[in-house]
């Protein structure tokens, strides 16, 4: 079985608050033969994870690897790559990926108004501009 999990599915497995759909959860997932996960979803968990829960940042970017590193997986990488690397530099994961998403569909510059992200992705070696 191929599914495409939500974001509360995969957050079950990740903080394991509600045993009963945790259970179930790891279960269809070990079971499913691939399991897609876009990349709105990981912009989710990651949300998920920093606001609700309070994880700190090294331990969401240790969930999002264990979960990119799963056998099962597919995912655009690249793009979670790009998010993790943002993640690891003290911004937000889905600036990384939106920067990316931009790149990968022919923009030639990132902006925001959000200084942090603009500084970070600069850093990176990315084109990208403060309005």
């Amino acid at each position: 079985m191929k599914v495409t999990a939500d974001t509360n599915v995969l957050l079950r497995t990740i903080v394991d608050d509600d045993e009963a759909q945790t259970t179930r959860a790891i279960e269809l997932l070990e079971m499913a033969g691939m399991v897609a996960v876009s990349l709105q979803t990981l912009c989710e968990v990651v949300w998920v994870l920093r606001g609700r829960y309070g994880v700190d940042r090294a331990n969401v970017a240790e969930a999002i690897r264990t979960l990119l590193n799963t056998r099962n997986v597919v995912v655009n990488r690249p793009a979670a790559e790009a998010g993790l690397a943002l993640l690891d530099a003290g911004g937000d994961f889905a600036d990384g990926v939106i920067a990316y998403d931009g790149t990968w569909l022919g923009a030639e510059t990132f902006v925001s108004f959000d200084k942090k992200a603009v500084s970070l992705l600069t850093k990176q070696g990315q084109a990208a501009r403060l309005l």
